[in-house]
């Protein structure tokens, strides 16, 4: 009875059919949405939000490491840096060190240098003083055979080696200090 009624009320020409809608192609078409309703809900709304709230968490899941991993990308930088700043401390150290070995190397050298021509200097004095020696033995010796030679040529004789000897250092003795 129901349905008739709903039927005739269709069917007038006034309430629902007024507006140009037929009522019980109405009512199947709500009870096909129901149907539908209930069938997607059941088979596909119930999976697409498992996949969604998986989706979700993945995601969240992905945020939270994105974070993680800025905080340890922050925290490597700043080791990174701590560690550039030890290097170059200890390059620096390092520099110096090797800067003070080799002004210390370098004054070492220069000791042994000046030591060496200090003895060198010496050694050339010495060798000088013998060369002077030599030569004033030398030149005494040609001294004397010249004044030899000219003592027999103005006496016109011979002198005799001892005398000779004598007077030749005689005579170099008083030039030499004059």
């Amino acid at each position: 009875m129901t349905f008739d009624l709903l039927t005739h009320f269709g069917s007038s020409s006034g309430g629902v059919s007024a507006l140009g809608i037929s009522l019980s192609g109405f009512i199947v078409q709500l009870i096909t949405f129901i149907i539908a309703i209930l069938i997607l809900r059941r088979w596909a709304f119930k999976p697409i939000m498992k996949v969604l709230r998986e989706r979700r968490e993945v995601i969240e899941k992905g945020v939270t490491l994105g974070e993680q991993m800025e905080t340890e990308k922050a925290e490597l930088e700043a080791k990174v840096a701590k560690t550039l700043h030890e290097a170059r401390a200890k390059a620096d150290q390092m520099l110096m060190e090797a800067q003070a070995s080799a002004r210390q190397v370098v004054r070492d050298a220069e000791d042994q240098a000046r030591d060496k021509a200090v003895v060198l200097l010496k050694d050339a004095e010495m060798r000088s003083k013998s060369e002077v020696k030599r030569a004033w033995h030398e030149l005494e010796a040609q001294v004397a055979g010249l004044v030899t030679d000219a003592t027999e040529a103005v006496i016109g004789e011979k002198v005799d080696a001892a005398k000779d000897s004598e007077l030749v250092s005689r005579v170099v003795k008083e030039q030499i200090r004059t």
